[in-house]
């Protein structure tokens, strides 16, 4: 395979690790739930992934969270609570920020919501140097549907090989495979930024 054009990064777990434990404390101190009870409702119940899919709003999401936690802070107390999860990766932002130096047209794809998007690009400034962006609450599909991908492909100008795509999870790297993208699964920083200086990137 040739060097592809295009890098497309996911987020979570390859530019910001996420702790919804951080969360779940927080939103415990005011609800009737336990903290691991509130962890265990975020990251199992469908209730996330109708948020995330543009299902329901922020609004909606949070009446939710509220009849099924007990949870009685208001919405603008529980907002910053939910969002204030992530910490960034620092050297997958280095080598994001090696290839728009080299002039190499990087994209964000990624499950993700409006309450974590807006608290990420006010609070990490490499958030804003991308060349597009693809958010699984804004087009109404979610990885690992194949949809999302069509719309990466829309949205880079990019398809097959043309395309290197970096997920942390195995079952979104496959859609991406079955349409001829170059894939990087990433385990850790280290073997990603190597990956990339053997396909002559960085």
């Amino acid at each position: 395979m040739g060097r592809p054009d295009v890098v497309i990064f996911d987020l979570g777990k390859v530019l910001v690790d996420f702790d919804y434990s951080r969360c779940a404390q927080r939103l415990a101190l005011a609800a009737t739930l336990s903290a691991p009870e509130l962890q265990k409702l975020i990251d199992h119940s469908p209730l996330l992934c109708q948020y995330e899919t543009g299902q329901i709003d922020k609004a909606r999401f949070y009446r939710e969270v509220c009849a099924l936690t007990g949870y009685c802070g208001n919405q603008q107390e529980f907002e910053p609570a939910f969002a204030d999860i992530f910490t960034p990766i620092e050297p997958m932002i280095a080598a994001q920020q090696q290839l728009r130096a080299r002039n190499i047209p990087t994209f964000i794809l990624s499950n993700t919501n409006d309450l974590a998007v807006s608290h990420i690009s006010r609070t990490f400034p490499f958030f804003s140097g991308f060349d597009g962006y693809v958010f699984s609450f804004e087009h109404g599909a979610m990885k690992p549907q194949e949809k999302i991908y069509e719309v990466a492909e829309n949205v880079t100008g990019r398809s097959g090989t043309e395309i290197l795509y970096i997920d942390d999870r195995l079952e979104n790297l496959e859609p991406a495979r079955r349409r001829s993208w170059q894939v990087i699964h990433q385990i850790a920083p280290e073997p990603t930024i190597r990956l990339l200086k053997e396909q002559g990137l960085l």
